[in-house]
């Protein structure tokens, strides 16, 4: 019962902002991997940003499609929101208008998935990363 309310204490207890809890999941989200090598963190980080690219390139490869910002349907919405995880590679793919084609073939719709799910790895990263950055977890 004193665990419970030990930990009570500690979520209610304000976290002092610092640079490192700011840069570390902004340039995280910009550059996947890259909140954890700013921390020295140089595994996790090469993980991260090896698997995070390797999804987003074979889905682009696979022609998946992106999704743009829209009003429309709520599965487009939630579509930009797991490819706006992907930060640069997603800035990167719409400037040169990739990932754009029509859905021909039945692997284009694995693709689309697959870019997808390499945003939202990233938004996971760059919570961890922020966790890390704060003391939160080692």
């Amino acid at each position: 019962m004193a665990n419970s309310t030990t930990e009570k204490a500690k979520l209610t207890e304000t976290t002092p902002v610092t640079l490192m809890g700011v840069l570390a999941p902004a340039i995280g989200w910009l550059i996947p991997g890259a909140g954890h090598m700013i921390q020295k963190r140089w595994i996790r980080g090469l993980l991260l940003f090896v698997s995070i690219v390797t999804l987003f390139l074979l889905g682009l490869a696979m022609q998946g499609r992106i999704y743009k910002a829209n009003g429309g349907d709520i599965l487009d919405m939630l579509g930009f929101v797991g490819d706006v995880g992907a930060g640069a590679l997603y800035i990167i793919t719409l400037a040169n208008d990739w990932g754009q084609g029509a859905i021909a073939f039945a692997t284009a719709d694995y693709g689309t998935k697959f870019m997808i799910v390499a945003g939202l790895l990233n938004f996971i990263a760059v919570a961890d990363a922020y966790h890390i950055a704060i003391g939160k977890k080692q």
